[in-house]
């Protein structure tokens, strides 16, 4: 599933604990694991961001020479509108897919 085709919540919402819970072995592993994949979605959509506003980019210019490109606005405001990525994060946590594994600890 898109980042940007996701039905997470827009706005702040109550979550079940015990849901969040019931996949880990307690609601810090589950805070933990949704944490990394939030880190992981703010990278991608930064990255992806970036390099939408870069085509619009005039790298020798001067302040004075600097102007708003409506592309530019349109893009911003697009992604202002999505949904952030601890929402995104919860949401994939909830709908299981979020993959994860534990890493063995040696003695």
């Amino acid at each position: 599933m898109s980042i940007k085709d996701t039905k997470a919540e827009i706005s702040t919402i109550t979550y079940d604990r015990d849901k969040i819970e019931e996949k880990a072995a307690s609601i810090y592993e589950a805070i933990v694991i949704m944490g990394k994949r939030a880190e992981q979605i703010n990278a991608e959509l930064r990255a992806e961001l970036h390099s939408k506003l870069d085509e619009f980019a005039v790298h020798n210019s001067t302040l004075e020479e600097v102007f708003e490109n409506r592309e530019q606005i349109e893009i911003s405001k697009h992604y202002e509108k999505l949904p952030k990525p601890t929402s995104i994060a919860i949401r994939e946590w909830l709908d299981d897919e979020i993959y994860y594994r534990k890493t063995d600890e040696q003695n």
